[in-house]
């Protein structure tokens, strides 16, 4: 019997990528053979994503990727725009099923016949029905695994269609996750990414419901014992939800690495307001001096929303002031797109598009001049870098502790070692080079 093929391609976040990982090693349970999405497949899985109006439109562009590879092949669709709007992606010519948020992890179950569909058979569940836990983790590149903890999400923000696309705030077991963690380090993988959609809930519906059994803080000083992990990560957390304790931990811990994503979204009370953010701009703020009286030398990196309903040009001037004087060490920059169902698509003041492009650009200007000030602060000093897999264009790569990213010319006895180094000049590529001291 000739071995089927499956090949994949994840849109989006972190979660997708540890979510796409389980559901590739369902396939091969059930005896798929795992290829590259540009090789010859019988099924194309691909994880879709909603939170930017790119990611819809290149969904199209994927899909007929893989019918060029393989015009018979099966196509499937799975993950948060599956759930929001399965009709419009089963009407998309080539694909034939579509799987929403409680059904993409039972997919093997759905493809027992892999004959072309002349519309997509859609099997997606009213988001309330998603209200159970399913655990993932990704093991793609061999440096650094994405370990799912927590799905969902309560809150409310106004442009927000993550809690319609994937259900209410709920959490793995911390039995759970340490076994998953287990898994990783047995793979001789260095670094774990935590991820989730709203990590800092952690242990909400750990028991299918909002009892707490553990808290994230728990969490993270559970993580920290576990043998043979180099480093931890926390991916992305809330301000509200990062408590002066787990700040404290991390500055001593034995893993946890001083890097802290936090999204802040606008530096506008008012505009943070109509977003319904569950925080304004002083507890940011006091959340970075934390961190950085702890941490002198953590990496922060920030998200923030630009064009948002309501954001005039004094509320943009006073994020982007806010940002400039924020001793943070990068921004990641969302340029507001309207989402359906969402409160904000039916606000006033809404931003011309060119405005928001504009605004966009000054934010990725700025994201530049503050990663390259938080470089020049790191160099001279001693960090450990794990290196990464891949040869780019004739070099290495790596990340020191702090997010620093360094590179040298290419040589594969690094591959996922650690190595002690002296950051010594930023190259013309905005990266840092560096002398070895020692392997860690």
């Amino acid at each position: 019997m000739v071995q089927k093929k499956v090949a994949f391609y994840t849109l989006g976040c972190k979660l997708n990528f540890s979510e796409t990982s389980t559901i590739a090693r369902s396939f091969t349970q059930e005896n798929f053979e795992r290829v590259e999405f540009n090789e010859m497949a019988d099924i194309y899985v691909i994880n879709t994503c909603s939170v930017t109006d790119n990611a819809d439109k290149r969904f199209k562009t994927i899909v007929k990727q893989a019918q060029k590879v393989n015009p018979d092949a099966f196509v499937a669709a799975v993950g948060c725009y599956a759930q929001l709007k399965p009709n419009e992606l089963a009407a998309v010519d080539g694909v034939d099923l579509v799987l929403g948020a409680t059904e993409k992890f039972k997919i093997t179950d759905y493809i027992n016949d892999l004959s072309k569909n002349d519309f997509g058979e859609v099997h997606s569940c009213e988001i309330e029905e998603a209200d159970f836990y399913v655990g993932s983790y990704s093991i793609g590149d061999r440096t650094r695994a994405f370990l799912k903890v927590q799905d969902g999400c309560d809150y409310k923000c106004t442009y927000c269609t993550i809690p319609l696309a994937r259900g209410i705030s709920r959490s793995d077991s911390l039995q759970n996750v340490l076994q998953n963690a287990k898994e990783i380090s047995s793979k001789n993988i260095k670094e774990i990414v935590l991820t989730g959609v709203n990590i800092g809930d952690y242990g909400k519906g750990e028991f299918g419901n909002k009892k707490h059994e553990h808290t994230f803080f728990e969490l993270v000083q559970a993580l920290d014992e576990v043998e043979g992990i180099e480093r931890l990560r926390i991916s992305s957390i809330e301000p509200n939800l990062l408590k002066n304790e787990t700040i404290s931990f991390v500055s001593d811990s034995k893993a946890f690495v001083p890097h802290f994503h936090i999204p802040l979204q606008s530096g506008s009370d008012e505009v943070l307001k109509l977003m319904r953010r569950r925080y304004l701009t002083d507890t940011y703020v006091d959340r970075v001096l934390k961190i950085k009286e702890q941490m002198p030398d953590a990496c922060i990196g920030v998200d923030v929303i630009v064009g948002f309903p309501g954001e005039t040009d004094d509320y943009f001037l006073d994020t982007y002031n806010f940002l400039s004087n924020l001793d943070i060490s990068y921004l990641h920059v969302f340029t507001y797109s309207e989402r359906e169902n969402t409160v904000a698509a039916k606000m006033d003041g809404v931003v011309p598009l060119n405005v928001r492009k504009k605004r966009s650009k000054m934010l990725r200007g700025l994201s530049v001049k503050k990663r390259r000030a938080f470089y020049e602060s790191q160099l001279g000093s001693t960090h450990t870098v794990l290196f990464e897999s891949e040869n780019k264009e004739g070099y290495i790569h790596g990340f020191t502790e702090n997010y620093v990213k360094v590179r040298k010319p290419w040589n594969p006895a690094y591959i996922n070692s650690i190595h002690q180094v002296i950051l010594k000049e930023i190259d013309e590529e905005g990266m840092v080079r560096f002398d070895l001291i020692s392997e860690k």
